[in-house]
């Protein structure tokens, strides 16, 4: 039984999926010879995949020096609160390998209004892509990696939000996502990455998880594609009976 898109890795537990994700994200961006961008996602899932990336045979095999690191969204709160996706990113591994400081992206949430920031933040990914048009053929970032909300929102692009219209910017805010400020990449612009990996673990996100891949398009994360290809790495907790 294959997903309605996307290719499924099932890990056995979640610490499965911390080692084959991170195994994943070192020997891809290792085998690449110029820069390779990574967007990180927030939440729980995530978290020991990046603590493995501070610790061996992760920390010597990454390339740090030609790896970028962008956020796919984030709260629009400082990096000391305990819900920035920076700050968790920062805790669990960035402040903890030998990354060039100008190769880490965050949004900035302080001395800005939520629109600066998002404006902002889309230059900042012009910048690094050289223009600011998407071109094709041409992807905007090498890997996202996404988690997966149990009402199958992904990044910040969650159900009934305006966000999920936008199809002329990279970055877009996000004013009332869950009654908290946000920042969020838009569909164009994760749409526009070589590789997309999501990350989903816990019987919690079976339910979700079985109908996207079942092919209901009713949700934010069904909708999103790739350059390359969709990868799902899940747990068989989360996976069920597609494991």
């Amino acid at each position: 039984m294959a997903p309605a898109f996307g290719t499924l890795r099932i890990c056995e537990d979640a610490a499965d999926l911390a080692h084959k994700g991170a195994t994943f994200l070192c020997a891809h961006a290792a085998a690449r010879s110029e820069r390779t961008i990574v967007a990180l996602s927030g939440g729980n899932t995530p978290k020991p995949l990046y603590e493995r990336l501070a610790q061996e045979p992760a920390k010597s095999a990454m390339p740090w020096d030609r790896v970028h690191w962008v956020l796919g969204d984030e709260r629009f709160v400082p990096p000391s609160d305990p819900a920035s996706n920076y700050g968790m990113a920062r805790a669990a591994f960035l402040d903890h390998v030998p990354v060039p400081p100008e190769n880490v992206h965050p949004v900035r949430t302080e001395g800005v209004t939520l629109d600066k920031a998002a404006h902002d933040y889309e230059a900042m990914l012009q910048g690094l892509y050289g223009a600011d048009t998407l071109q094709p053929g041409k992807p905007l970032l090498n890997i996202t990696l996404l988690g997966l909300g149990d009402d199958g929102h992904t990044a910040s692009l969650l159900p009934h939000e305006p966000v999920l219209q936008v199809r002329d910017r990279w970055v877009r805010p996000c004013p009332r996502a869950a009654w908290e400020e946000r920042v969020t990449l838009t569909y164009p612009a994760i749409n526009a990455s070589e590789i997309v990996a999501f990350l989903v673990s816990g019987e919690g996100k079976r339910e979700i998880l079985d109908k996207i891949l079942s092919g209901d398009d009713s949700f934010p994360a069904s909708h999103i594609r790739a350059h390359g290809e969709v990868l799902w790495f899940a747990d068989r907790a989360a996976a069920g009976r597609w494991a």
